[in-house]
């Protein structure tokens, strides 16, 4: 079968860093300043911030997405490779060299975040090196032997953090005391301050493996609807085992040691709304907006890079100094603004990066392939390597 673009993924990776940019600019934290405590307004901003611990927010969704996301595009990504005729050694060497620049990339990031040399394994990009390549690793494999495979990795995590001796670390669901964060002291000697766990990337391996598994159904050539039902069926199955899990008191949901039951409702979640974005464009052929969001995803390394870097340790800075009187919560000493607006600053970042993926759009446009199908969209999936393989994030 010739591999082909899929308009839903463009939405679903577009909308999910255009959020991530937007929380890049800290317009999020602009946000929660201006609304009063106790609003309506105050409990949709919260959904933008991480739970603190035990729960699940809106916000915890966004690095599964992401996980999931590369899982799917994977399958279209790989398939076209070896429609050119790509080996299976080539590939494999592609994707192990992929998984390499980005453990680094991750590590280099919180480098730029401490101003300074550190050996930090909590970054996303770090963690998506090695789901990429346990997902890679099985993806030939029959779709109940990868099934099963993404569930012992979940029992595996469950056995460890339950089974875990050491005095000190003994306590699978507290903060800084659990099997996680003893393997962060061993890994790098230290702990986060935010209680976020480096070997996070065993357990939520899930969702880069289920994403190969969703872009294998998108890819078949059953009826659109009977792509859609196990989207659904799957995705609902896994709200009810990992909303079920927690309720019963079981295993508690939190993001930031990505608990078994936080993986499965975060997996339901993931299924779910690519189910919707399929069914919006790609049965319905919705294609009002799809444009503006999948420029933004086409080039998802870059954006996730500079917004974490350039765009927030000087853009936003920048932007700043024209936009503060955007922010009406200014404090003012003898009419002097004494912080910039960070509203305005968040608010004009993001639709300055939107214009700086759309001029990037034009500019490598002309490198590569369109659709000659009526009514379709510019090839979305642009290198980030300088090679002429699509990534698949």
């Amino acid at each position: 079968m010739k591999s082909q673009r899929l308009l839903s993924l463009d939405l679903f990776r577009g909308l999910t860093m255009f959020l991530l940019v937007a929380e890049g600019t800290g317009l999020y934290e602009a946000l929660h300043e201006a609304v009063p405590d106790g609003s309506l307004g105050a409990a949709i901003v919260q959904q933008f911030f991480h739970h603190p611990w035990n729960g699940l927010r809106f916000w915890d969704l966004i690095q599964p997405f992401f996980m999931f996301i590369v899982g799917v595009a994977m399958v279209f990504s790989l398939e076209k490779r070896r429609e050119r005729g790509d080996s299976q050694a080539k590939i494999t060497a592609h994707i192990v060299k992929r998984c390499i620049t980005l453990f680094f990339l991750g590590v280099m990031l919180h480098c730029g975040y401490s101003r300074r040399l550190v050996w930090e394994l909590w970054n996303v990009l770090t963690q998506l090196s090695f789901t990429i390549l346990v997902a890679y690793l099985i993806h030939r494999l029959s779709f109940k032997t990868q099934l099963a495979i993404s569930l012992a990795l979940l029992g595996l995590t469950e056995l460890l953090y339950r089974t875990f001796w050491v005095e000190g670390f003994n306590q699978p669901f507290a903060p800084d005391h659990n099997f996680g964060s003893y393997m962060d002291l061993v890994l790098m000697g230290k702990l986060n301050h935010d209680h976020w766990i480096a070997i996070n990337a065993l357990p939520t391996a899930a969702h880069t493996i289920w994403g190969v598994l969703a872009g294998k159904l998108l890819r078949s050539n059953r009826q659109p609807w009977k792509k859609i039902k196990p989207l659904l069926l799957f995705g609902v199955a896994g709200l009810i085992v990992g909303y079920g899990l927690d309720w019963a008191g079981i295993t508690p949901i939190i993001k930031r040691t990505a608990t078994t039951s936080f993986v499965f409702a975060s997996g339901g979640w993931c299924l779910l709304a690519l189910a919707f974005c399929y069914w919006l464009v790609d049965v319905l052929g919705w294609r009002r907006g799809v444009l503006f969001f999948a420029v933004i995803g086409m080039n998802s390394i870059f954006i996730y890079l500079f917004s974490n870097t350039v765009g927030s340790q000087w853009f936003n800075g920048f932007v700043a100094i024209f936009s503060g009187g955007l922010d009406r919560d200014r404090r003012r000493n003898g009419g002097r603004v004494e912080r910039p607006g960070r509203a305005g600053a968040g608010m004009a970042a993001v639709l300055a990066a939107l214009q700086a993926a759309i001029v990037l759009q034009d500019l490598t446009s002309t490198f590569q392939p369109h659709s000659k199908e009526k009514g379709d969209l510019p090839c979305c999936w642009v290198p980030w390597t300088g090679s002429s393989s699509p990534h698949f994030l």
